[in-house]
């Protein structure tokens, strides 16, 4: 089949494939820096005990869901920025992107006020332990002040990715990550005579290295991109077009992010129900999750890029031809981070203060998602990737709200609270949503319903070079 798509339609598989590597390798470097940052503060806090490592990964759910709201917005405006940027049209994405920084900036001004204001509360609904509540608070008062940094840089960073400015992010990020865990060795264990804080240091390094970002995107914004600039004025005031457009794609995104992410969250309220021992073998199964996936997000987001791009360039077959590839290498890459995670499950189990009981946890753990991540890799190429390319935003909102909220969760609930079921068995419910979407996905694929170009006729300057 290949082979005749290759005389037919003359793609050179060979450049394909260089384009997508060249679109993969950042992304995933930073989707892995990302995870570096959460990775820091759970090993360094593993250091200092069970408690601390509960209580910053508990409130970094709060960061999670906001970081879903963001990515939501973002990956509609791609939906839009992507095929814009196969037309050429330079204005639209400016405008698009003063929509996302501002929208982005609101979103996460709303969190930062009820992370200060009702931190505890957040903190009782995910678990009912005072000293674990209490380690959140701590995280909580000190993280919140950076969320709208994160705003800023998340939407400007995003939206530049998806004109194929892929270079950019991966440096802030790497920037930040090196400062996240300098300081935090700093601020954690009291080094170079700082006092110890523990819980509080992992906060404050976060918060330094998102101000280091703002000042690198800054930097980056004012100096170096010549080509799309974030303009006052489309901050200010929002192309009434545009807007019916972005919100006709993006918020079936935002709404399926965070019901995906609260469904993750309840996952996550649900186990820190049932023990600390639970909640911490569970922060660290969750880091290992996303180190192993890291490839195959960038794979979707590189998707999403390069089949909205082939859209808006009027070249559907080769679209089609496009997607079949990237399903093919979501398969690979969500198989090689099984590999992986089986791998490092005996090093993990050893290397963290943790009690027997959360050992036993964290290796079946590790056992479950060796198979979970095969199905995510999957899924969100074809969810997050594929479908988005082409505007078919709402389906993922109906797929997780189906298979996450009436299948795993209800069911893992019941099992854990009704029939006092044990934590590997609710984990195992809690983690099958994967599996369930598999033939949906294909399913929908196969439709090719996603297949369209959102984009309006307006007049085109010549398209930009890409970094």
């Amino acid at each position: 089949m290949f082979a005749k798509q290759k005389n037919d339609l003359g793609i050179d598989w060979g450049k394909f494939y260089r384009n997508v590597i060249a679109l993969v390798v950042p992304m995933a470097l930073q989707n892995l820096i990302n995870v570096g940052v959460s990775a820091a503060d759970v090993i360094m806090l593993g250091g200092v005990g069970e408690t601390a490592l509960s209580g910053a990964s508990l409130a970094g759910q709060v960061q999670y869901i906001m970081t879903l709201f963001l990515f939501g917005l973002t990956s509609g405006a791609t939906v839009l920025t992507a095929q814009y940027w196969g037309k050429g049209d330079r204005t639209s994405i400016e405008k698009i992107l003063g929509m996302a920084v501002k929208a982005g900036v609101c979103v996460t001004a709303l969190f930062t006020v009820a992370a200060l204001a009702i931190p505890g509360t957040l903190m009782q609904i995910f678990t009912s332990d005072p000293a674990v509540i209490s380690e959140g608070i701590k995280y909580l008062r000190i993280v919140a002040f950076s969320y709208v940094l994160m705003g800023i840089t998340q939407a400007y960073l995003y939206i530049m990715r998806s004109v194929e400015r892929v270079i950019v992010a991966t440096v802030v990020y790497l920037m930040s990550l090196l400062c996240n865990i300098v300081l935090n060795s700093i601020f954690i264990f009291g080094l170079l005579g700082c006092p110890a804080m523990g819980v509080s240091g992992a906060a404050l390094g976060t918060l330094c290295s998102r101000i280091l970002e703002v000042i690198l995107v800054a930097g980056y914004a004012h100096f170096f991109n010549r080509d799309v600039k974030l303009r006052l004025k489309y901050v200010l005031h929002t192309d009434s077009v545009l807007f019916r457009d972005f919100m006709r794609y993006a918020l079936p995104v935002i709404v399926n992010e965070v019901m995906w992410g609260l469904g993750t969250a309840a996952n996550t309220a649900i186990l820190g129900h049932m023990g600390s021992s639970a909640v911490a073998a569970n922060s660290v199964a969750q880091v290992a999750r996303q180190l192993a996936t890291v490839v195959a997000f960038g794979l979707s987001s590189a998707a999403a890029i390069y089949l909205g791009k082939t859209i808006g360039e009027k070249k559907p077959e080769h679209a089609r031809a496009y997607s079949k590839r990237f399903i093919l290498l979501s398969v690979i890459m969500g198989v090689l981070g099984g590999a992986v995670i089986l791998a490092v499950s005996p090093f993990a189990a050893a290397a963290l203060s943790l009690s027997e009981t959360a050992r036993g946890y964290l290796r079946f753990m590790f056992l479950v998602m060796s198979y979970f991540v095969v199905g995510q890799a999957y899924n969100t190429t074809m969810v997050v990737g594929i479908f988005r390319s082409g505007g078919d935003t709402r389906f993922g909102l109906i797929l997780d709200v189906s298979t996450m909220w009436c299948c795993s969760i209800f069911l893992g609930f019941i099992a854990a609270f009704v029939f006092k079921l044990s934590v590997p068995v609710v984990y195992v419910i809690l983690m099958s949503d994967e599996i369930i979407k598999i033939p949906i996905t294909t399913w929908r694929y196969r439709k090719y319903r996603w297949l369209r170009d959102v984009t309006r006729e307006e007049k085109a300057p010549s398209i930009m070079r890409p970094e």
